[in-house]
């Protein structure tokens, strides 16, 4: 099976999540976490003003595929 890796790039104008759909494992930890930010059924699917800036980091520090990381 060949999975299509779509990149998207989110800021709230700190800092900036990209997101790999080819590296998602769907573990949901970004969901159960910050689901103020995290929404799976919504598009776009991160809202980077429902959280801070630093949830949103420790958020994306607990992805265990690394399919979100923060831009530098």
């Amino acid at each position: 099976m060949d999975k299509k890796n779509i990149v998207k790039e989110y800021t709230n104008g700190e800092i900036t999540v990209v997101w790999q759909s080819g590296k998602c494992i769907h573990s949901g930890n970004c969901v159960r976490n910050l689901p103020t930010v995290f929404k799976p059924k919504e598009s776009p699917w991160i809202t980077m003003d429902g959280g801070s800036t630093e949830e949103i980091k420790a958020t994306v520090a607990k992805c265990p595929s690394g399919a979100l990381s923060i831009k530098n």
